[in-house]
């Protein structure tokens, strides 16, 4: 999983040194790409969110500028190398378990389980609560959703990367938003406005999902799957 739970994050996870082919990838497609039920569902929660006004104008900014920035870099520093509307191959190919279990993880630690977090903080009232997960949740989903515009034939393997990478950084600060939130709570608990119970969760899904991305991002993406997009991709280039 390369961040988020779209397409390219098929692309990704830990591979070994002696086969890159270690991980499941769907079939590159030849002709056009239709976004998934997964990516139209993730487009749905961003465009929730962003009209409910629990997340920042500036995030909101952010995600509208980053596609047709996407566009530029796609058109003028990375062009994609098949014009013959195929897909460029992802980094790794065949199948592997891990990848099933890290998408599950992925979805349910950074998706699901905030999601129910935030309905049941409308039930509580948990204002504050809802108010610091709601960007984390609206980041991702907007990386689900453009991941899946990316699995295209219009764009290059370093599109495909660029996407995950800049998005998982821009939620780093969220998610440490978030988790500076959840801690600050405890002196609330004492007059009892939130359950015990809801104060655990919080702090523990907020500081889960900060170990959770921070690893994809420092000790997956930017280490080995952004060097390796971009070496397929320059040496696909030259052939």
């Amino acid at each position: 999983m390369s961040g988020g739970i779209g397409p390219s994050t098929k692309d990704i996870a830990l591979p070994s040194e002696e086969n890159d082919d270690t991980v499941a990838v769907p079939e590159h497609t030849p002709h056009h790409h239709f976004l998934s039920l997964r990516q139209l569902n993730a487009l749905a929660v961003a465009i929730v969110l962003a009209a409910s006004g629990m997340v920042a104008a500036d995030d909101i900014v952010i995600v509208l500028l980053s596609l047709p920035y996407m566009i530029f870099l796609s058109r003028f520093a990375f062009p994609p190398l098949r014009p013959s509307r195929s897909v460029e191959p992802p980094v790794f190919g065949s199948s592997n378990r891990l990848l099933a279990v890290y998408v599950i993880i992925g979805a349910l630690l950074g998706l699901l389980l905030p999601i129910a977090y935030i309905l049941e903080g409308i039930i509580e009232g948990d204002k504050e609560g809802i108010k610091a997960a709601a960007p984390h949740v609206f980041l991702l989903s907007s990386q689900i959703f453009m991941e899946g515009v990316t699995f295209s034939y219009q764009f290059s393997l370093p599109i495909r990367a660029f996407v995950p990478v800049s998005y998982n950084a821009m939620r780093m600060f969220a998610l440490i938003d978030w988790v500076t939130c959840e801690m600050m709570k405890e002196a609330a608990a004492s007059g009892e406005q939130w359950s015990a119970l809801r104060l655990l969760a919080g702090r523990s899904l907020a500081v889960a999902n900060l170990a959770f991305w921070a690893f994809n991002l420092f000790g997956f993406l930017l280490p080995v799957y952004l060097p390796r997009a971009l070496k397929r991709h320059y040496c696909d280039k030259e052939k």
